[in-house]
């Protein structure tokens, strides 16, 4: 038990954490809710301020945690239940059913090319933007390359009846179709617990006033980052309705330092994703016309007023002033906002809006504070034992934060808040194995 620890969370933070434990030599349970690890930074495409490739960067990281011989995954799986047992903790994990043999499955993708509902799935990791079929990898990089059924998508899960055979069954060479499976619960005993559950973007839509949901091209940010990427639905162009925007306003501080959704809090990243997604817009449209509305310019971290600067010599409009409204008139998209550096209101009509959503806490995150004992802090994300002194312990003794699960941050802060977290979890575990 005291050479072993749970991370829970496998996106930057969790992967980082996992494999510092792993690397002092002591045994980590990595545990995953959704089938594959990455987190929110696999639907990245680009990284600020150097613009490098985000897969490039976690790709490699993930499949050393898959084959990290101190490292164990349970990807599909979620905390079930959390007891002290004497200085460590017994943990139950229940594993969810794929519905598929993941020692068979070769990943060759037969089943989703059979499967009747092929195209028709809202596909989450495209944060809507594009369909997959029932039976699915999250994204061709996937650790582990292993298909899942949706039980809530799939028709024979939903109805019992598939057409006159389970097609994908049939499509499986392999064999590894198996509607039979049922969950399991796996038993574990650790030393030390590390909470990396991450974050999830501001639901859009909370804020009517902003057109989301109402108009299909007013996007999130997330989605936008969807239709640059060269994996995403659209092959990396900047589409609508197989349209090029000429005109693209950005919206920031949606859902942040905002009292109507008590949210008062700034998201830290916000700004610099809008940075970065102006200048795809200009790389890739040469000739559209851009303006971004905000409040503030956050550009704290290294190189970020470089970069901030650059893509303002690019042509990119900045106006100061929180956004009003967003209607249509005449089949166009007006944004209503006031311009504080001249004081006066003002309209923009645009093809396109992104609006620069905040971060909050996963749904999630709240249930597993209650198995471990966990408060939050004001903002709802888990509190630390001390902001400054103490960023990534928690007032249960042996358990730690490591990334968003603590707060907004950038990827760069993410890590090294991870690496934090496991240093604490090594001098933990180091201890507990003194006194036994």
């Amino acid at each position: 038990m005291n050479n072993s620890a749970l991370v829970v969370g496998a996106g930057i933070a969790g992967i980082q954490t996992a494999l510092d434990i792993a690397d002092a030599g002591f045994k980590v349970y990595l545990v995953e809710k959704e089938p594959s690890v990455g987190g929110r930074m696999s639907q990245l495409d680009k990284t600020f301020p150097t613009l490098d490739c985000s897969a490039c960067i976690l790709t490699p990281k993930m499949v050393d945690v898959s084959r990290h011989p101190n490292i164990e995954l349970l990807t599909y799986s979620e905390v079930a239940a959390c007891r002290r047992n004497g200085e460590g903790f017994q943990v139950t994990v229940r594993k969810k059913p794929r519905y598929v043999d993941i020692n068979k499955c070769t990943g060759c993708g037969s089943c989703a090319e059979a499967c009747r509902l092929k195209g028709r799935v809202t596909d989450p990791f495209n944060a809507a933007m594009g369909k997959r079929a029932a039976i699915y990898v999250p994204f061709p990089q996937a650790v582990p390359l292993k298909y899942t059924v949706d039980p809530t998508q799939c028709v024979y899960l939903t109805r019992g009846v598939c057409g006159k055979t389970l097609l994908c069954k049939d499509a499986c060479k392999a064999n590894a179709i198996d509607f039979t499976q049922k969950e399991e619960f796996v038993e574990l005993n650790v030393g030390a617990i590390v909470a990396a559950t991450g974050f999830d973007p501001f639901n859009a839509a909370l804020k009517p006033e902003l057109g989301y949901g109402a108009y299909p091209n007013v996007i999130t940010s997330l989605q936008f980052e969807r239709l640059s990427s060269a994996s995403g639905p659209t092959a990396g162009k900047i589409l609508l309705d197989g349209k090029e925007p000429k005109h693209v306003a950005f919206v920031q501080c949606v859902g942040s330092r905002d009292q109507t959704t008590g949210n008062l809090y700034c998201s830290r990243v916000c700004c610099m994703i809008t940075v970065k997604h102006a200048h795809l817009v200009k790389d890739k449209i040469h000739d559209a016309t851009v303006t971004v509305f905000y409040a503030d310019i956050r550009a704290f971290g290294k190189g970020f007023e470089e970069f901030y600067d650059r893509v303002r010599a690019e042509g990119v409009n900045y106006r100061r002033g929180y956004v009003s409204e967003i209607f249509k008139r005449d089949g166009k998209l007006v944004v209503r906002s006031e311009d504080t550096l001249i004081g006066k209101p003002i309209e923009t009509t645009a093809d396109l809006v992104v609006l620069s959503v905040g971060l909050v806490p996963r749904p999630e995150t709240n249930a597993l504070a209650k198995l471990l004992g966990l408060t939050n802090s004001a903002d709802g994300f888990l509190a630390e034992a001390h902001p400054k002194m103490r960023p990534v312990d928690t007032a249960i003794d042996g358990v730690y934060l490591a990334g968003c699960a603590q707060g907004p941050k950038d990827i760069p802060d993410a890590v090294a808040h991870a690496k934090a977290a496991a240093a604490a979890v090594i001098v933990k575990l180091r201890q507990q194995m003194a006194h036994s």
